[in-house]
């Protein structure tokens, strides 16, 4: 008998509405769960088990009344660490941050609550969100559900791991340059980049998104009704708009122009395992009526270059900031990858910035007409849990250049799973919508959902 952690919100919404179980009885299969799993994984910040108690059995009350506050009433969810809690650790991943606690709730926070969201744990990161890895100079290394000796990917390393071990529903992370979709990919489940400015963000960032993970996509627009409603604090976010992210349907692919995309234009090429994959999803679009049309690629080398000194001079500036004797605590690879920054010209530093707004140009110009774009997620596959990036720091951004130019251009983005390598690590594809049709790329993945092979049965 399926247990009740394992079951998707949309069911378990489906079995408070009909009185079938209680927000409860789910919330102590969760956490029973979660201390299963901790020592093995190393998912969590935090764990607020009495708090989420508590929130379960005031959900547990509105439901017998008849009274559920919204869709996610009495819903196990998670939060990326840098998604602020009201009195909770703020320290994004780094031993050199000082010990702060959050104010207030973040917007996406606030909006989860005012929904009667049970948020029962915080989940890690790496150093400021500036790796794709499950290591941290605060936190134990977080390992990937599938196999302990695999790494995550990150940022979002914490949601991506607790998502595939069953950890409950619903997954918030954050997503800059692949950090949703890229622990999406190597975790085996499936993560979402919604439009820029959908959800609102606080502090607001070129390319920051907020998005969720989840076993299934229908568990994504689920949590998306919630997070992407308003906030003043966000002066980047879109304007309010009301969708139907409740009743998307699996998209009909008559007509429909999909852009073949396996070569970033930057970066390593694509292991044969996952440019296989991609051109599996294809052919099964293709039978369903969809017209793939090859491209070429999305940016080049100096476009991710680009963005690599920006960003290797935004952290090492972060890190002054915080005095030599604490920003000496960093991960060591993060020491190392924002060294070279010291030396930056101001015109290698302007031209690096600029590298953001000459990716959002070449993938409108790698968009063109079409309706969407397939690619992989990374171009690797998982890699060793006690490394800090797939590649040494010379090379911090290599393994980025399919998921970081749609955080430059806006575009909604989300990692499927579709199948397996041969040692079981999970390969993702990846589906890109044109700007602002986030329930577009939804339907897309619900398609995909039901084309792709038989997946492999969850860790346990």
């Amino acid at each position: 008998m399926t247990e009740l952690a394992d079951l998707p919100a949309t069911e378990l919404r489906r079995l408070y509405l009909a009185g079938e179980t209680r927000p409860s009885e789910v919330i102590d299969q969760v956490l029973a769960r979660a201390k299963v799993w901790e020592p093995r994984i190393k998912p969590f910040t935090q764990v607020m088990a009495d708090q989420a108690r508590a929130s379960a059995r005031q959900s547990d009350q509105r439901h017998a009344d008849g009274e559920p506050l919204g869709v996610l009433d009495g819903i196990p969810v998670t939060l990326k660490e840098n998604i602020a809690t009201a009195g909770d650790p703020y320290r994004m991943g780094s031993a050199a941050t000082p010990e702060t606690t959050s104010p207030q709730d973040a917007p996406a926070a606030a909006r989860l609550r005012e929904d009667g969201a049970v948020i029962f744990a915080k989940t890690t990161m790496p150093d400021f969100g500036m790796m794709t890895s499950g290591l941290s100079s605060l936190n134990e290394t977080t390992r990937n559900a599938w196999n302990p000796a695999w790494n995550p990917g990150g940022s979002s390393a914490g949601a991506g791991a607790a998502a595939a071990a069953g950890i409950g529903p619903i997954h918030l992370g954050t997503d800059i340059g692949g950090s949703v979709r890229l622990p999406a990919d190597w975790c085996g489940v499936a993560g979402l980049k919604p439009s820029f400015g959908r959800i609102p963000v606080s502090p607001p960032y070129y390319g920051r998104c907020i998005g969720p993970l989840a076993r299934s996509v229908g568990d994504l627009a689920l949590a998306m009704s919630v997070v992407s409603r308003p906030d003043d604090r966000d002066h980047m976010s879109l304007p309010a708009a009301d969708l139907a992210w409740t009743e998307i349907a699996v998209a009909t692919l008559d007509s429909r122009r999909i852009g073949l995309c396996t070569d970033a234009g930057a970066g390593p090429t694509p292991e044969p395992a996952i440019v296989a994959a991609v051109e599996a999803a294809a052919r099964a679009l293709e039978a369903q009526g969809a017209t793939i049309v090859p491209v070429a690629s999305l940016i080049d080398p100096p476009l991710l270059d680009g963005l690599d000194r920006f960003w290797r001079m935004r952290s090492r500036l972060d890190l002054e900031a915080l005095g030599p004797e604490s920003g000496a605590r960093a991960l060591p690879h993060i020491l190392a990858w924002t060294a070279p920054a010291a030396h930056y010209s101001g015109a290698q530093v302007f031209t690096g910035f600029s590298a953001m707004d000459g990716m959002a140009q070449s993938v409108a110009k790698a968009f063109g007409d079409l309706d969407f774009l397939l690619c992989p997620v990374a171009p690797i596959s998982t890699y060793s849990a006690e490394a800090a990036s797939p590649f040494g720091p010379d090379e911090g951004l290599a393994h980025i250049g399919f998921t970081a130019p749609f955080n430059m251009s806006g575009h909604p983005a989300i990692s499927v799973p579709w199948s397996t390598a041969e040692d079981g690590r999970p390969i993702g594809i990846q589906l890109v919508a044109r700007r602002h049709r986030d329930l577009d790329v939804l339907g897309l993945a619900l398609a995909a959902e039901q084309l792709r092979p038989p997946q492999p049965a969850w860790p346990s």
